[in-house]
């Protein structure tokens, strides 16, 4: 046998070696493509806050609407973090020796504020600005989930272009009046796409796609 030769053998599985050859960077592709999407790397992220805060107590149980603490929504780009002192409005009278809250009495005895860590954390070249949307019907539950189900608060959509301009394309699906749009347990009387158009019209509401609306 002519030690040059290669086995029959080999033959037999050429073209399923061929096949693999040519699928492998389609595969590579996609792994690099779903591994580095936003869907992957942000739905989901939870990170561990400075001090344990259950928004399921605060903002479920007992209704407290999120413009008490956030309470820029309305009136600026950025949704504030509360301060201690908005804690403190209630705590003085209400648990106020927990050792849960000790961080929150530090706080206050020092006037350092608490090092919360931001859960939707847009990159800078994303503009978003909160009153624009809040003010027009667009809900917190559309972008942040049913927070007031979450004990520690966590990322359930991806943030990402396509997600936003799926909104602004169809803007119908998610509108409601804008004094309801802090109601976690919201459900239209009538069909959502109906509600939102009448809406949309009522207050002229015309979503930009231009590339220029959020990359300034």
């Amino acid at each position: 046998m002519n030690p040059f030769t290669f086995p029959k053998w080999l033959d037999r599985i050429r073209p399923a070696l061929g096949l693999t050859l040519a699928a492998a960077p389609l595969y590579l592709l996609f792994v690099a493509y779903y591994g580095g999407s936003p869907r992957t790397t942000d739905v989901g992220y939870q990170p561990e806050q400075p001090l344990a805060y259950s928004h399921a107590l605060h903002a479920g149980d007992l209704g407290i609407d999120c413009r008490y603490c956030h309470n820029t929504v309305e009136t600026t780009a950025r949704a504030a973090l509360p301060s201690t002192q908005t804690c403190m409005n209630c705590h003085t009278k209400i648990k106020a020796e927990s050792p849960k809250l000790a961080l929150v009495r530090e706080s206050v005895e020092t006037g350092m504020p608490l090092a919360w860590v931001r859960v939707h954390d847009l990159p800078d070249y994303a503009y978003f600005n909160h009153s624009a949307h809040v003010r027009r019907g667009v809900s917190c539950v559309s972008c942040h989930g049913r927070v007031d189900k979450m004990e520690v608060v966590s990322q359930v959509n991806t943030l990402s272009m396509g997600w936003c301009l799926d909104c602004h394309r169809q803007p119908d699906k998610y509108l409601r009046e804008p004094d309801m749009v802090t109601v976690m347990d919201y459900v239209p009387q009538e069909d959502q796409l109906i509600v939102g158009k009448r809406i949309r019209e009522k207050y002229n509401l015309n979503p930009s796609t231009d590339c220029s609306t959020c990359h300034r």
